[in-house]
C-alpha cells in the first residue's frame, strides 16, 4: 500500500503538516527513515506519530531529500520528497510613514520632558517587520518608567504642539497572569502599549511574582513567552536587539523555543502554552522538543485548565481556527494531549479513546475540501464556524441533562462554558449540525440518476394537505425550508454532509476530488430549484390577509400553522400568486368540516 499525502504534512522545521489519506493507518507509530537524493541516509532512522511529528534535530533548514516510511507492521511502506525552505529575515527594520511619525512624537517626548529613558518596541511588531510582514500592534517597553507615567508624558508633550490625545491604564491582575500594568494610547490612529522592562521575583511555591521592579532589557526579554518575541527594536539607536542571543536564530530556523526552561515559562503564564502552539501554526515553525514535553506535562495541564480563565484560552482558540493554518494548530493541541483540556467537556460526558484524534481528522477533511472547492466560496465568519462544527462533528450527537432534565449538545457547552465564546457561535455550529443531517437523506435527490423516493413522512402530517404534483416539488418543499432555517450557512452544512455520505470519510480514503463533485453536483441541483437566498422571499400573503382569507376573529397559533402550509405550497408553486388564496379557503374548509365529521 502506497501512502499519498495532502495538506496536514509537517514539512519537519518549516512545517507543513501532512495528512495520510488512510487515517486509520497512522493511528500506530511510524518509523521513518530520511534519504537525500543519492539515496544516501541522511542520519539515524526517527519515530513519528499519528500527526507526522519530525524531529527538528535531525535536519537544517533548507536541507532537501526523501522521506521513506515503514509501518512498524512492516506491511506498508510510503516515500515523499521533502524541502525545507529558509526562512528570510531582513537585517534591518524599515519603518512605514506612520510608524516613523509615531516614534518622532515618543522621541519628542523624551526631549520635552528631558528623560532619559530609553524606548524600545517589543515582541510581535519586530519579529513581524524582521520577517517583512505588516504589525499595527506596537508595545513599548520603558526603562525606569511605568507605562501610565510615561503615557502621561506623551499625552502633555502632544497637546503642547496642538494633538489631543488620551489613554487608559490596564490594571495587572496576577491571579490571571497579568502581571503588569499597561497604558494604551491611539496616535495616528494606531493603538500603542506602554509598559515597563521587567525583573520579577518569585516564592518558591508559586509562580505569581512576589515583588517586581524595574528590569534590565536582558531580563525582560528573558521573561518573554518566546525566544522570536523576545527581539526588542531600539527607538533610540534605530536598532535591533537580541538579548536572548538567539531569538533572531530562531527565527531563521524556524523554531518555537522559550527563553528560559519551557515549564518556568509556562508556570509563570500558563497561556503561552497555547500561545507557542499558535505561532508555531501560524508561521510553520517546529516547536521545540524540551516545549512539547513542558506543555504535555500533568502539572501544566492542570494548571491550564484551574487558573487561566475561559475567556482567555477562548480568545486563543479562536485566533487559530481563524488563522492560516487551524489545521496544524489543532494538531499540536491535540499531539499535546490538551485537546480535552482546552475543549473542556461536561462532567456527565466522558470522550471515547481516539475522539480527539478524529475531531482533528474531520477539520482536516473539511480544511482539504474547502481548499478544492475553492475558499473564496465561503466568507471568513462561514470558513470559520465551519471548521468548529467539522472539529466537533463526532459529539454532535453527545448530549447531557440541564436542571431542568432537558436534553443539551455537549458542543453548546464547549462554546459556552469552555470557551466562552458567543452564543450565536454555539447557536450556528448547533444549527450546522442539524441541517447536515437533514441534508444527508436530500443528497441523493440532488446528482444525477437519483431514483430514491420522496416519501409523504419526509414532509410531516402537517404538510400532507399541501398539492405536491412532482418529486421536483416536494424537494423543493423540503430543501426550502432547510434552507430558511439555515439560511446563508447552507453552504457549510452540505459541505460538511459531503463528508459524510455515501460513507464517513473518516472509514474509507478521503479524495477530496469526489466530496468536491458531490458538493458542486448538489449546490447545482438548488440553485437549478431557485432556491439561493430563499429565506429572503416574502409570503405571499402576510398574518392579517390569512386572517380575513379565512375570517379568523384572533390570530396565535392557527395563524402560524396556516403561515407555514403557505410558505410550503409557496415553495411546491414557485410561480403561483393569486391561486393561493382560494387553495387557502378550500382547504382550511375542507379540514374544518373533517375536524366537525369526527367530533360527530
Amino acid at each position: 500500500m502506497g501512502f499519498l499525502f495532502s495538506q496536514r504534512a509537517l514539512l519537519l522545521e518549516k512545517a507543513l503538516l501532512l495528512r495520510s489519506t488512510y487515517p486509520q493507518v497512522f493511528r500506530n507509530r511510524v518509523t521513518w527513515e530520511a534519504r537525500n537524493t543519492k539515496g544516501a541516509r541522511l542520519r539515524a532512522p526517527f519515530s513519528v506519530g499519528f500527526a507526522f511529528r519530525f524531529s527538528p534535530k535531525l535536519y537544517t533548514t533548507g536541507q532537501k531529500g526523501t522521506l521513506t516510511g515503514t509501518r512498524l507492521s512492516g506491511l506498508e511502506r510510503g516515500t515523499m520528497m521533502v524541502s525545507m525552505p529558509t526562512v528570510h529575515v531582513r537585517d534591518t527594520i524599515e519603518l512605514d510613514e506612520t510608524e516613523e511619525k509615531i516614534f518622532e512624537r515618543l522621541l519628542g517626548t523624551l526631549d520635552h520632558h528631558k528623560l532619559k529613558t530609553e524606548l524600545r518596541v517589543a515582541g510581535g511588531w519586530v519579529r513581524d517587520k524582521l520577517l517583512g510582514k505588516e504589525c499595527k500592534d506596537i508595545d513599548i517597553a520603558l526603562e525606569s518608567m511605568m507605562g501610565s507615567a510615561f503615557a502621561e508624558k506623551v499625552r502633555d508633550y502632544l497637546k503642547s504642539v496642538g494633538e489631543e490625545v488620551h489613554f487608559a491604564v490596564i490594571q495587572s491582575n496576577p491571579d490571571q497572569s497579568k502581571h503588569l500594568e499597561t497604558a494604551r494610547m491611539r496616535i495616528l490612529n494606531v493603538w500603542v502599549d506602554f509598559v515597563n522592562l521587567r525583573c520579577e521575583e518569585y516564592s518558591d511555591d508559586s509562580r505569581i511574582p512576589t515583588m517586581q521592579k524595574y528590569g534590565t532589557p536582558e531580563q525582560d526579554a528573558l521573561r518573554r513567552d518566546l525566544t522570536i518575541n523576545s527581539l526588542f527594536y531600539n527607538i533610540n539607536t534605530k536598532s535591533v536587539e537580541d538579548w536572548t542571543n538567539r531569538g533572531i536564530e530562531d527565527l531563521k530556523c524556524g523554531k518555537i523555543v522559550t527563553p528560559l526552561r519551557p515549564k518556568d515559562t509556562f508556570m509563570e503564564d500558563l497561556l503561552r502554552v497555547l500561545r507557542a502552539i499558535r505561532f508555531g501554526a501560524r508561521f510553520g515553525f517546529v516547536l521545540d522538543e524540551q516545549l512539547k514535553e513542558a506543555a504535555a506535562c500533568d502539572e501544566v495541564k492542570a494548571a491550564l485548565s484551574a487558573k487561566i480563565s475561559r475567556e482567555r484560552i477562548g480568545t486563543e482558540i479562536d485566533l487559530m481556527i481563524s488563522g492560516n493554518q487551524p489545521v496544524q494548530a489543532m494538531t499540536y493541541v491535540c499531539d499535546l494531549k490538551l485537546f480535552w483540556t482546552v475543549f473542556s467537556l461536561h462532567q456527565q460526558c466522558e470522550p471515547l479513546e481516539g475522539c480527539d484524534s478524529d475531531c482533528v481528522a474531520y477539520l482536516d477533511y473539511t480544511w482539504n475540501l474547502i481548499q478544492s472547492v475553492g475558499s473564496s466560496t465561503f466568507n471568513d465568519e462561514q470558513r470559520r464556524l465551519s471548521f468548529y462544527a467539522a472539529m466537533f462533528l463526532p459529539l454532535r450527537k453527545t448530549m447531557y441533562k440541564d436542571r431542568k432534565a432537558k436534553d443539551v449538545p455537549v458542543v453548546n457547552y464547549i462554546f459556552r462554558d469552555s470557551l466562552k465564546l458567543r452564543v450565536s457561535d454555539a447557536e450556528t455550529v448547533v444549527n450546522l449540525h442539524n441541517a447536515l443531517e437533514k441534508f444527508l437523506s436530500l443528497l441523493p435527490h440532488f446528482v444525477p440518476n437519483g431514483d430514491v423516493k420522496l416519501t409523504e413522512v419526509d414532509l410531516g402530517r402537517e404538510y400532507v394537505d399541501v398539492p405536491l404534483t412532482s418529486k421536483e416539488s416536494k424537494l423543493r418543499v423540503l430543501t426550502g425550508f432547510l434552507l430558511r432555517e439555515i439560511k446563508d450557512f447552507w453552504r457549510v452544512a452540505l459541505l460538511m454532509s459531503t463528508l459524510l455520505h455515501p460513507t464517513d470519510v473518516i472509514n474509507k480514503n478521503f479524495k477530496p476530488e469526489d466530496r468536491r463533485a458531490l458538493f458542486v453536483e448538489a449546490e447545482k441541483a438548488i440553485y437549478n430549484l431557485g432556491l439561493d437566498k430563499v429565506w429572503e422571499v416574502k409570503p405571499l400573503l402576510n398574518g392579517k390577509e390569512i386572517m380575513d382569507a379565512l375570517q379568523l376573529k384572533s390570530g396565535g397559533p392557527v395563524v402560524s400553522k396556516w403561515q407555514r402550509k403557505l410558505l410550503a405550497w409557496q415553495l411546491a408553486h414557485p410561480s403561483g400568486t393569486a391561486e393561493c388564496r382560494e387553495w387557502l379557503k378550500e382547504t382550511h374548509s375542507s379540514s374544518t368540516r373533517s375536524a366537525g365529521d369526527r367530533r360527530n
